[in-house]
């Protein structure tokens, strides 16, 4: 029988390479909410609240800019939209879990951990305990996230420019996605999401990244159909 601590150990096996990647982003995350001039307790909890990469450099950029607040709000909801879907194809390995349980794993939703959980219950349909898998990996992550953000709200000045820190955004989607290309069907959705997220890298607030991934899951829909 599968116990509930294997399966959280488990998770944050299945998360730690990715991990690697998780960290300069969020330094860089970090070191955007003190350009934004945004208080240090502020900058912390608002990582700790919001826990959304793309949004919250996209929302501090717009503070930097003296963006209106409706603005910012709307730009963060268009970001976050994919989480939308990412509840929906979890929610039926969910269902029987009390509410509780279910609003922790809300919060704890992110691209990696979406991803290594979809592709752990994909493998094996049926078993005990999955909430547990998916914690364990999205605690890792979390922990991780806090305490790269932390660490750039209060030592990213020191960081030097020339590290490139931004580089690793794009690596940390790469390390969940190419896992998940099993099939045809996948490899062309992915095709597809990545020809439409070079075509639409010039998009502000990285919304280009939303438009691919939404042509993605368009795609994905057709190619079931046919």
């Amino acid at each position: 029988m599968i116990s509930s601590r294997t399966e959280f150990y488990a998770g944050l096996k299945a998360i730690a390479p990715i991990l690697l990647g998780v960290v300069p982003f969020a330094l860089i995350t970090g070191i955007a909410a003190v350009e934004a001039k945004l208080p240090t307790g502020l900058a912390i909890a608002s990582s700790i609240i919001i826990f959304a990469g793309a949004s919250q450099l996209a929302a501090t950029q717009l503070i930097r800019e003296n963006g209106a607040f409706v603005v910012i709000i709307l730009t963060v909801l268009i970001i976050n939209l994919r989480f939308a879907m990412y509840s929906v194809s979890l929610a039926p390995h969910f269902k029987k879990l009390a509410s509780s349980w279910k609003g922790l794993l809300a919060y704890l939703l992110t691209d990696q951990a979406y991803a290594v959980s979809i592709i752990r219950y994909n493998e094996i349909p049926q078993y005990p305990a999955k909430q547990w898998f998916y914690l364990g990996a999205a605690f890792g992550l979390w922990v991780t996230w806090q305490t790269g953000t932390i660490v750039g709200v209060l030592v990213g000045a020191q960081i030097p420019a020339n590290w490139s820190l931004d580089f690793a955004i794009p690596l940390t989607f790469i390390a969940v996605t190419v896992p998940a290309i099993k099939t045809r069907r996948a490899l062309i959705v992915a095709m597809v999401s990545v020809f439409i997220a070079v075509v639409a890298a010039g998009l502000p607030y990285n919304l280009g990244l939303i438009v691919a991934g939404l042509v993605g899951v368009f795609t994905g829909v057709i190619l079931e159909a046919v």
